[in-house]
């Protein structure tokens, strides 16, 4: 799966934050561990690349207007 810095991941379980956008996680970092933050809360988390691949629901990609 081609995750970037910057996508938006809809996972299949929410943050316990319970806030409305608690199930969208902003990616900060990519490599074998992802870095997201709660879109919620903004309470940053460390999960592994597997597990957070397994729990994707939808990605959400801002495209750049660079060529």
């Amino acid at each position: 799966m081609d995750i970037q810095v910057g996508d938006i991941l809809e996972m299949k379980k929410p943050h316990p934050c319970k806030s409305k956008e608690s199930s969208r996680f902003l990616v900060l970092r990519v490599g074998m561990d992802f870095r997201l933050r709660c879109q919620g809360c903004g309470h940053e988390i460390m999960i592994p690349r597997v597990k957070a691949e397994k729990n994707i629901r939808k990605l959400h990609r801002i495209e750049n207007s660079e060529k």
